[in-house]
């Protein structure tokens, strides 16, 4: 039986999950920003300012859907050192509900004076000042928003300084960044970095790569976006589509379809120089552009032998699971999430 990885019906939508506008400290009102990356072949743009989650259900059309969200810092500061110096926790809050009012954690001392006609009761409700720069915390505040009925990525970890003890133990975290757009163009290269994914597939989190702009200003705009496969653009169809990983992140190459039939993965793309397969495992399979120089539409591998094993060998010491990855001639990257052999019908 085929089974189609990416779903077979439906289109494909591209949205930016990480956006700060004039709410915030970004360059471009919540209008300029749909203009622009509507001009740049966007459907979907999460509007996640600092701190604060304000709806934007007045720029919703037939061919736009705002994402209401927002991000949350959570530092490790010292009196006797700069921002520079802080470690960080970045996480972005995705409401499932286009009509949600609270917020999983809110501080008001935190919003610039511009904005604070924005803060509403139901905000307050969940003030607080206790914040610890620890790991059952952060495990406690994302399940506190997943309980709420939100999606919460985890954002840019080399930019906040953290390592793989800060995010390994993560609980309850749906997407985490591989590619930052605003991170890598301030320097920050690591940030374009699939090394924390991986990391926690290994341990068994079934989380999903985001390509994100995380844009403040126009040099960070339109590098990492992700395609989004949905029946239609309207909020619980999307907001559906991300939570089962209905989509593949990208900095430029496109993945048209992704099925397995009988253990035999089959890749159709835009042109690439290389299709290739990873596992948790040293079981990989890769295509390459050919001595004719003519780039690579599709592509065909073999997965019986890793999945015998899979399905024969006790004990083994991850979940097991595989992705796809496209490489195109101008080096550019397209990740397809994990899928794990579990799924597999």
């Amino acid at each position: 039986m085929k089974q189609y990885l990416l779903p077979e019906n439906g289109q494909f939508y591209k949205a930016n999950m990480h956006m700060h506008t004039t709410v915030s400290d970004g360059s471009w009102t919540p209008e300029e920003t749909k203009a622009r990356y509507k001009e740049q072949g966007y459907s979907i743009v999460a509007f996640t300012d600092h701190e604060i989650m304000v709806p934007h259900d007045d720029l919703a059309d037939e061919d736009f859907l705002p994402i209401l969200s927002y991000e949350f810092a959570v530092n490790k500061w010292t009196k006797e050192t700069n921002f520079s110096f802080w470690p960080c926790y970045h996480l972005n809050f995705y409401a499932k509900d286009p009509k949600q009012t609270k917020m999983p954690v809110f501080v008001e001392q935190r919003i610039p004076e511009k904005s604070k006609h924005f803060i509403t009761d139901d905000m307050r409700e969940n003030q607080s000042t206790d914040f610890r720069y620890a790991l059952d915390y952060i495990n406690g505040l994302v399940k506190k928003a997943n309980d709420m009925g939100f999606l919460v990525s985890y954002n840019h970890p080399y930019w906040s300084l953290q390592n793989y003890e800060d995010y390994a133990g993560l609980e309850g975290v749906w997407g985490v960044e591989f590619m930052n757009t605003g991170c890598y163009v301030e320097g920050y290269h690591l940030d374009c970095d699939m090394r924390p994914i991986e990391d926690m597939l290994r341990a068994g989190k079934h989380v999903y790569p985001l390509a994100t702009d995380d844009a403040h200003r126009l040099s960070h705009c339109f590098g990492g976006h992700i395609m989004v496969k949905a029946e239609k653009l309207d909020y619980p169809t999307v907001m559906g589509a991300l939570e089962r990983g209905d989509f593949y992140a990208s900095a430029g190459p496109q993945i048209k379809e992704l099925t397995i039939e009988d253990g035999i993965l089959h890749v159709v793309a835009s042109p690439c120089a290389r299709i290739s397969v990873s596992t948790e495992r040293r079981f990989t399979r890769f295509q390459n552009v050919g001595d004719d120089g003519k780039l690579l539409t599709e592509a065909t591998f073999d997965m019986n032998p890793y999945l015998d094993v899979c399905r024969t060998v006790e004990n083994l010491p991850w979940e097991p699971y595989f992705r796809v990855t496209l490489l195109d001639e101008k080096g550019l990257n397209a990740f397809s999430r994990a899928y794990f052999v579990s799924e597999l019908k």
